[in-house]
């Protein structure tokens, strides 16, 4: 799985996901309003990625390709993908792709998701160099955990280049050279 103390990827792994029991489970409770205490074959239920991969590990359930990744997302991305809204389907878009990739037999997902990631890209690092605070703002609400996470590194090295070309000393004495040796006599 996952780092253990990486906030990011528990969150992450907390995205739910629909499996089909493939083997009846007892004492899961998995619907409070049930009756029954248990889980028959064929169930349909959403559960989150965590507990579903390791029912799926153990051949217990079969995962549904999410709905984030359905054939409506991936033609929305290939017509536009800079202005599709992947914050509000799945706020760890592609993380959390490469790690359902694998399980859900999808030969097709490593592409979609490195397509997707060069398309949006230049548009995150364009609009980090030279987006007002308003065009921004907006932007934000639509980029996944990943793209803000590099929308905000470009920033903050645009912000140090300027400091640097705009101010402050072109060379500096390293610290060492100040320093005279010890004599050994």
């Amino acid at each position: 799985m996952g780092n253990y103390y990486d906030i990011d990827d528990i969150l992450a792994e907390e995205e739910l996901v629909s499996v089909i029991f493939q083997k009846g489970a007892n004492g899961v409770g998995i619907d409070p309003s049930a009756e029954a205490y248990g889980v028959e074959p064929g169930s349909k239920v959403k559960l989150p990625f965590w507990l579903a991969y390791e029912l799926h590990v153990r051949q217990v359930v079969m995962m549904k390709l999410p709905s984030c990744f359905n054939q409506q997302t991936r033609l929305e991305l290939g017509a536009d993908g800079k202005a599709v809204d992947l914050r509000s389907r799945c706020l760890y878009f592609y993380e959390f792709g490469c790690k359902i990739a694998p399980l859900v037999g999808d030969r097709d997902m490593g592409s979609f998701l490195l397509s997707a990631f060069r398309n949006r890209y230049q548009e995150v690092l364009a609009k980090a160099h030279s987006a007002a605070y308003t065009a921004a703002s907006k932007l934000l609400t639509l980029l996944t955990k990943e793209e803000i996470n590099l929308y905000e590194a470009a920033q903050s090295s645009m912000a140090a280049f300027k400091k640097w070309r705009m101010g402050g000393p072109r060379l500096q004495r390293a610290s060492v050279l100040g320093r005279k040796r010890k004599s050994t006599d």
